[in-house]
């Protein structure tokens, strides 16, 4: 018996819909990023891009634990000698919420053009508002442990 091994005719993709009212960040990133890979489908294969779209809503709404919000920081270099900027998630949250969540489900995916591929599968928005609707999301319900 050989091994399935899917083709791009094979692959078929959802769109999905995800509130992060109220979700904390790892949780939401862990299982976002999960479904991106397609890691939930029964014809996963490591090497293809068989995941499904993710759209995430109310960004600026998600939850983290502990002094995080103090605590962690987002650095950005620009290769210059003194170019190092550092920015807090409280910051970010309050800035760029979108950018928060997008670098998070980043450090979950691989780090080669597959991953890259992957993220432009993943569609974030601040407010509850979002141009998808004709894509007829389904809504995806993020399990919390906590």
């Amino acid at each position: 018996m050989k091994t399935f091994t899917p083709t791009p005719e094979d692959i078929s993709r959802e769109w999905y819909l995800v509130d992060a009212t109220d979700l904390i960040l790892g949780r939401l990133a862990a299982q976002v990023a999960h479904r991106l890979r397609g890691k939930h489908k029964p014809e996963f294969a490591p090497h293809m891009d068989n995941g499904d779209f993710i759209v995430v809503v109310n960004a600026e709404k998600i939850k983290v634990t502990g002094k995080k919000l103090a605590d962690k920081k987002y650095y950005s270099y620009s290769g210059y000698v003194g170019g190092l900027k550092t920015t807090t998630l409280g910051d970010m949250l309050q800035n760029k919420p979108e950018e928060v969540i997008r670098a998070a489900v980043r450090g979950m995916l691989p780090k080669n053009r597959l991953g890259r591929a992957l993220l432009k599968k993943l569609k974030i928005y601040a407010g509850s508002e979002h141009p998808h609707a004709a894509q007829q999301l389904k809504p995806l319900e993020i399990k919390t442990n906590a």
